[in-house]
């Protein structure tokens, strides 16, 4: 096969570059697309990571013009500064099940990162780690979530013949109830703990109320509790307004717990995602107006849910109030009669989170990695 790779740059190519997967993945029950418009933003100057970022766009085509390819690189300047390193990260990267392709695609990335003075690429890992990242290599036959991309076994051949080597794993996990005895160990600590160190919960009776009380505070405490996870990096203001806006489509403060202070400081929370990957296959991720009625559906009668964030300041570290968080999420599979709780991506060596999943009934149902590769300089 002759394999063309060339840049995105008009319109239609941005176009074909959002497609690709969704005419790769047509009719595949696992596949979640992302929403359509999230991912035609990326193309825009003033997107919410281009004041920290530089990216480029790959298309790759066959000799008769069709794509058959893509994938796009990320200068992420403000994690490379965090973490002492000087890195290209690579991300949505599709391709037919063919080694050239994936070859050309690479090469193209590693070739630029290289004119960006970088020595290494890794990924996948979008711009922030609100973004989705890493490639599944195991649980090819679980409905992906909303959060996290779904991809076909032979990416990780592919990948890996390109000269990819594990950099690190996540595992995720479906939680179907906490165990009987567990439950009660975890009700006597809350209990305790909140008395203890007189905190109480938040009561916000809106998403809207709570984002206008906290939002500052909880991006404040994101920043803290997470700084030193992989891949991480600082919020800025356009990241703040941006991801405070897509919030309000699928957060429900039934499913937010906040721990606050005497003072209404956020000491600790916990943020699940009424899941809304079924409501958005047929749609191709286009918020249609059926498409639309779906997501609400999905929102308000949730039969699973996502868990997105779990995070405790420093100060309330070994202080049991993890426990509490955990006890109040498990809550909700009961409370809302929920088929079961999916916990998106724990590294693998986040010993202290995967404890806590030994207290449920529950299945490690899926694994995911993030390659690295050196590159050899000119």
């Amino acid at each position: 096969m002759k394999v063309t790779v060339f840049e995105v740059k008009t319109r239609k190519q941005q176009k074909q570059f959002v497609n690709f997967p969704l005419e790769l993945y047509k009719n595949n029950p696992y596949f979640v697309p992302p929403l359509y418009a999230d991912e035609m933003d990326v193309f825009k100057p003033n997107y919410m990571y281009y004041d920290t970022c530089v990216a480029v766009y790959f298309l790759a085509a066959d000799e008769t013009g069709k794509i058959v390819g893509r994938i796009s690189g990320i200068l992420q300047k403000a994690s490379n500064e965090k973490w002492q390193q000087k890195r290209v990260r690579f991300t949505r990267f599709d391709s037919i099940d063919n080694q050239q392709v994936a070859d050309a695609l690479f090469a193209a990335v590693e070739n630029w990162a290289k004119q960006q003075g970088m020595e290494e690429v890794v990924g996948p890992l979008g711009f922030s780690d609100f973004e989705r990242e890493g490639l599944l290599i195991d649980g090819f036959d679980y409905l992906s979530t909303f959060e996290e991309q779904y991809n076909y076994p032979y990416y990780q051949r592919l990948i890996e013949n390109c000269g990819y080597a594990k950099d690190v794993d996540w595992l995720e996990h479906r939680l179907l109830k906490m165990k009987t005895e567990e439950q009660e160990r975890y009700e006597r600590i809350t209990t305790k703990m909140m008395k203890k160190y007189n905190l109480h919960f938040d009561n916000s009776k809106s998403t809207g109320e709570f984002i206008r009380k906290y939002a500052d505070k909880f991006f404040a405490l994101v920043d803290e509790t997470y700084s030193q996870i992989y891949g991480t990096v600082p919020f800025t203001d356009n990241m703040k307004k941006a991801l405070i806006s897509n919030f309000k489509l699928i957060v429900d403060v039934r499913f937010v717990c906040a721990i606050l202070d005497e003072n209404e400081n956020i000491v600790a929370f916990g943020l699940c995602f009424p899941a809304i990957g079924e409501a958005l296959q047929k749609s191709g991720g286009k918020l249609t107006l059926p498409a639309i009625a779906r997501v609400l559906k999905a929102i308000k009668h949730p039969k699973v849910l996502d868990l997105g964030l779990i995070g405790v300041v420093d100060e309330y570290k070994n202080k049991g109030i993890a426990s509490v968080l955990i006890y109040s999420v498990a809550k909700y599979i009961e409370d809302f009669k929920l088929d079961y709780m999916e916990t998106n991506l724990n590294l693998e060596d986040n010993y202290a989170i995967l404890n806590c999943w030994k207290s449920f009934d529950h299945i490690q149902h899926k694994r995911r990695r993030s390659f690295v590769k050196k590159l050899e300089q000119y």
